[in-house]
């Protein structure tokens, strides 16, 4: 995994939320697509995450992709 992070929200009735990457800097967007991809079935407030970002496709920063909870 590329990154570290803790994860500030998922509001699962909106379909996303963010992480705090541990390198600082802006947060991680975290789809709800994304997170049912990597088997999850949240994304709880402090939860250490492991992930992957890429791009965001309407170039609006950068998602978290591959999540999965750190151990």
């Amino acid at each position: 995994m590329a990154e570290t992070g803790t994860g500030k929200f998922l509001n699962t009735d909106k379909g996303f939320g963010f992480s705090r990457p541990d390198r600082g800097g802006a947060d991680i967007f975290v789809h709800i697509s994304a997170v049912h991809a990597s088997g999850l079935a949240g994304l709880t407030e402090n939860q250490k995450v492991n992930f992957d970002t890429e791009p965001d496709r309407r170039g609006k920063g950068t998602n978290a992709v591959n999540l999965q909870i750190a151990g």
